[in-house]
């Protein structure tokens, strides 16, 4: 494996991470910003008032995108193999 390949392969094993949690990382961002106004609001410090509902938020998100991100993983090894294919 040459280091072109190799560079390449974890140039787009990076964009590919970074573009399958970043959903899941935003809804995340966006109702723990929500819950903790509504928390500054209602003075209501409940520790597992924040945790649920993330947690509850994300799964769905996760199971909403599940298709896209297996997809998007399968296209990479399709051309990680390519690659290895091509090298030998």
């Amino acid at each position: 494996m040459t280091l072109e390949v190799f560079l390449d392969i974890a140039k787009h094993a990076i964009q590919l991470l970074l573009t399958l949690i970043t959903p899941p990382l935003l809804v995340s961002l966006v109702v723990g910003i929500l819950i903790s106004i509504f928390q500054a609001a209602t003075q209501i410090h409940e520790q597992t008032l924040t945790f649920a509902p993330r947690i509850i938020v994300v799964f769905l998100t996760l199971m909403l995108l599940f298709g896209w991100m297996i997809e998007s993983m399968l296209e990479f090894v399709k051309d990680i193999i390519e690659k290895y294919i091509q090298m030998i």
